[in-house]
């Protein structure tokens, strides 16, 4: 894993000095090597994790023997030996065995046609000076980050936002829709971000950069999938041999490789078949000093000691997290609300020096339907005709989490239009505990400027031909994957030099789970049902049976005890630095709420808190 950023600027070349700045802003993700590299209008800039071919060889920026064309990269392109084969059977000879090699010597070949060979985890640029060009490329799913700016006269690029800022050539204007977005659903969705002018580049898409302009397309959709009809003992046969596969490429490294185990289904069949592979297992799990929650430290210490792991494993106090509060904040670059990042980064944090390579079992729910709400979905038609009724029947319950969330589960299944319902389930708050209670009139009029919606309005009316359950889960593929999930495991992962892998992304498991009805996935009521049939004597049964817990972070309770002082100095210091920001009565009540048990306010005042952070350390 690595990071990489670049300045292509055709009526003014970047400076030497102005690329080591943003260079260095990606040491923790290459702290083993970095360089820089500039030909005429462009500069790259690229810090190395050294993964495979820990040579010299391996080193980047990389350019072709003539100079014509350099690249810069970050991933893991899990197909590269077959890649190589087939240059070396057009001719094509190779200095090295890193895989950063086969990509530069299949553009050169191929062209743009060799980004729909890849498969992997990656992000790109590549400089063509042949035809004055610049490539950015990011694989499939968004696994690994890309984000850029236009400026006068070109483009500015980096892996993270941090080292376009230190170009100083962006400004740092907040964008108020992002904030909403932010305060719907704990983080920004699609291109934007919170700071206007820089744009992720979304996943499966390529930027071209020419002196006449720039162009974004969309290299893969999933629309394009044919759907597949296998019958349920073959489709778990099929499902079993391509996760099987995947965690067998996503195992080949240099260099040494562990599991994040949860006691989960997705981390126990990663750790699993991850046995199969190889002679030693390393394991790591995490846990809480809180015994009010599920603690899945038992079944993860039960299934590794099963299968012979090297097993770590810690427990975090809440007492422990400010300062890693502090440090996400400014992995991220924004304020980012899924509080799963605290126990990850603490976690790649202790394993320095033990693992460089982690596999994780995220993107499992995404595939196989995983998530509370997709067995509604699977039988959306019976609740849609009830849920008016459930709505009528769940008013007079008391004020609470289990009245909020039944109450919304009800409103979105109600909801007729297809990209709002895809909305509704996944805006974490039910509207009458609307986010916008805690500001200004002033504030919620900037605001409502911008539709929270929008994004899952267009993927509504793009997916709206399938069935509810097929839909959602494309939408989470769109939106709740790369923008929340994947952004969290690369940002705490990568803080401390680990490389994260993800073996439910592999490209053929994916396309093949993607194609696959929704009746298999989501079968009586049993959500993952395909995936569970596949696992069968490979995972217990006692962890393929049990009911999804979820990986549940205490941020609740740290904000009423260890963490309380902390958030009220936090956004006293917000509301001193914005004083037209929060009705302050409001933010107030919402915090005593809180803190008095009243009402369980904690994933918005969090939200508030990393707002306030990421504020302080950007904005003023």
């Amino acid at each position: 894993m690595c990071g990489l950023c670049g300045i292509v600027r055709f009526n003014d070349p970047p400076a030497s000095e102005t690329l080591w700045r943003m260079t260095r802003t990606l040491a923790h993700r290459g702290p083993d090597n970095e360089g820089i590299a500039i030909t005429g209008p462009a500069g790259l800039g690229h810090t190395r994790l050294s993964i495979l071919d820990l040579s010299a060889a391996g080193h980047q920026p990389m350019s072709a023997d003539d100079g014509s064309v350099t690249l810069v990269y970050n991933g893991e392109i899990y197909n590269f030996r077959e890649l190589r084969r087939d240059l070396e059977a057009d001719g094509v000879r190779h200095n090295g065995t890193s895989d950063t090699e086969v990509l530069l010597r299949a553009y050169l070949q191929w062209g743009v046609a060799a980004f729909e060979r890849l498969h992997g985890m990656f992000a790109a640029a590549i400089w063509d000076a042949r035809a004055s060009t610049l490539h950015l490329l990011r694989d499939r799913f968004g696994i690994k980050p890309l984000f850029y700016a236009a400026i006068p006269g070109g483009i500015v690029f980096g892996s993270e936002i941090k080292a376009i800022l230190a170009s100083r050539l962006t400004g740092r204007e907040m964008s108020w829709r992002a904030f909403h977005e932010y305060l719907h659903y704990g983080n920004s969705l699609g291109a934007g971000t919170f700071f206007e002018g820089i744009r992720k580049l979304e996943p499966a898409h390529h930027l071209t950069l020419t002196r006449t302009g720039t162009t974004v397309r969309a290299y893969w959709t999933p629309d394009a999938i044919a759907p597949i009809d296998d019958p349920p003992t073959v489709a778990a046969r099929n499902v079993l041999e391509r996760l099987d596969a995947a965690v067998r490429t996503h195992l080949v490294s240099d260099v040494p490789v562990g599991v994040f185990l949860s006691g989960g289904i997705d981390s126990s069949a990663i750790a699993s078949l991850a046995r199969r592979h190889t002679a030693r297992l390393r394991t790591y799990s995490v846990g809480f000093d809180f015994d009010r929650g599920p603690d899945e430290l038992p079944a993860a210490r039960r299934l590794a000691e099963r299968l012979g792991a090297d097993h770590h494993e810690m427990r975090l106090a809440g007492s422990d997290v400010r300062a890693v509060i502090e440090q996400l904040v400014v992995a991220h670059d924004v304020p980012f609300q899924d509080s799963a990042n605290i126990p990850l980064a603490m976690l790649c944090n202790a394993l320095q020096g033990e693992a460089t390579v982690v596999l994780q079992g995220d993107g499992g729910d995404e595939m196989f339907a995983g998530y509370p709400g997709y067995a509604f979905l699977a039988r959306a038609s019976l609740w849609r005709r009830l849920s008016r009724v459930g709505l009528l029947l769940t008013a007079p319950l008391p004020d609470g989490r289990r009245r909020d969330g039944l109450r919304r589960v009800f409103g979105y299944l109600a909801e007729s239009d297809s990209g709002m319902r895809m909305a509704l389930m996944r805006f974490q708050e039910h509207a009458e505990r609307s986010p916008n209670r805690v500001f200004t009139r002033s504030t919620v009029e900037q605001l409502r400027r911008h539709d929270p919606f929008a994004r899952y309005r267009e993927l509504g009316r793009r997916f709206g031909r399938l069935d509810p359950l097929q839909a959602m889960l494309y939408a989470d593929c769109a939106v709740l994957l790369p923008d929340k999930y994947l952004e969290k495991v690369d940002r705490a992962t990568m803080a401390y030099g680990i490389e994260s892998r993800v073996p439910f992304l592999d490209d053929d498991l994916a396309a093949y789970a993607m194609a696959l009805p929704s009746g298999l996935k989501v079968k009586r009521g049993q959500k993952k049902w395909v995936l569970r049939q596949a696992l069968r004597g490979i995972v217990p049964d006692e962890i393929l049976d049990g009911p999804k817990t979820g990986f549940a972070v205490p941020v609740s309770h740290w904000l009423r005890g260890p963490l309380n002082q902390y958030l009220r100095d936090t956004l006293q210091d917000t509301a001193a630095a914005w004083p037209d920001l929060f009705d302050q009565a409001a933010l107030d009540l919402c915090v005593d709420e809180h803190v008095a048990g009243r009402h369980d306010n904690g994933r918005l005042l969090y939200r508030l808190l990393n707002f306030g952070l990421w504020h302080r350390q950007y904005l003023l």
